[in-house]
């Protein structure tokens, strides 16, 4: 599937839109995304109902840090941003996973700019509990991160935390990683590279792109956690001219990020001072954490046999 690009407008251009926009929504949900708000208004009820189960509920009390619009208005695929009241407004898309990931993506800029003792950053990665260590793996798109975490989570010894994004604090002595979703939104072709899932499978309402909701819990059964202490990170590239697997450096760590555009293809706001801010996080956290890259040139169960072991270390 074709990605997307972002607008960026002003506040004045966000104000003028609204009226339209607005009068176009029948449906309104907040969600909690790691303690923070973001409200949905959409004229899509799928989009409505796919968002409740994905998100954990947010109480009505609680004002929005951030807001995103899905509504159509017949023309072509358009997404714009207004930074300073984090408001997304996507018109005529017929896809829930775009949906999310700029939800998540509004929140990470969100965190970006909020100051506290113990910083909180979002990472477009998946994340799992070894032992009550957390796992990370983060690559490009088409390198396999979904895979080889769906893979993992066949064994018991594995647990569930996150397959898409995940939130990070930094503190003095480790980092602490944290769930982003209440549920997976989870792609239909699993199935093909590991059988344990078809059955499961079975269960997803899929929609149009072949993508459905899946209850973790029941995928997962008892082997959900909300949080992990991360241990290693495990980037992935696939790039038939490098070794197989191998130990990066801090800096080459946060290199290979740099060169590609830090794995995240959601990021909103992109301009020099997001880009020293991004970098400066990963090399904070790549100088707390092991950090190994694998190339998934090999079959998936050689790919995973691979990170199996450097979890048993």
């Amino acid at each position: 599937m074709d990605g997307y690009e972002v607008e960026l407008i002003t506040p004045q251009k966000k104000d003028d839109l609204f009226p339209e926009v607005v009068d176009k929504v029948k449906f309104e949900r907040k969600a909690n995304i790691h303690g923070a708000c973001v409200k949905l208004l959409t004229d899509n009820h799928e989009f409505k109902e796919e968002w409740e189960d994905n998100f954990k509920f947010m109480s009505e009390d609680i004002r929005p840090h951030a807001k995103v619009f899905s509504i159509e208005d017949g023309n072509d695929l358009s997404v714009m941003y207004e930074p300073i009241s984090k408001t997304c407004i996507i018109k005529n898309t017929d896809y829930y996973g775009w949906i999310k990931s700029i939800a998540l993506a509004a929140i990470s800029d969100f965190f970006e700019e909020y100051h506290s003792v113990h910083r909180r950053y979002s990472v477009h990665g998946s994340v799992v509990d070894y032992s009550g260590h957390g796992m990370a793996i983060i690559g490009p798109p088409g390198t396999g991160k979904t895979t080889l975490t769906y893979g993992l989570l066949q064994a018991d010894e594995f647990n569930y935390i996150s397959d898409d994004w995940f939130f990070t604090r930094l503190f003095d002595n480790g980092v602490i990683v944290y769930s982003s979703e209440k549920n997976s939104y989870i792609r239909d072709d699993i199935e093909n590279v590991w059988e344990s899932f078809s059955l499961l499978l079975e269960q997803v309402k899929l929609d149009p792109h072949n993508r459905g909701i899946a209850d973790v819990n029941t995928l997962f059964k008892e082997r959900v956690r909300e949080s992990s202490t991360l241990k290693s990170v495990v980037l992935l590239e696939r790039n038939s001219n490098n070794p197989v697997f191998r130990e990066l450096d801090v800096n080459e760590a946060v290199n290979f990020m740099v060169e590609k555009d830090f794995c995240n293809p959601h990021q909103l706001v992109r301009d020099e001072r997001k880009f020293n801010l991004r970098k400066n996080f990963f090399l904070e956290l790549f100088s707390r954490v092991d950090v190994h890259v694998l190339n998934t040139i090999e079959k998936p169960a050689e790919s995973l046999n691979r990170i199996i072991e450097l979890g048993k270390r």
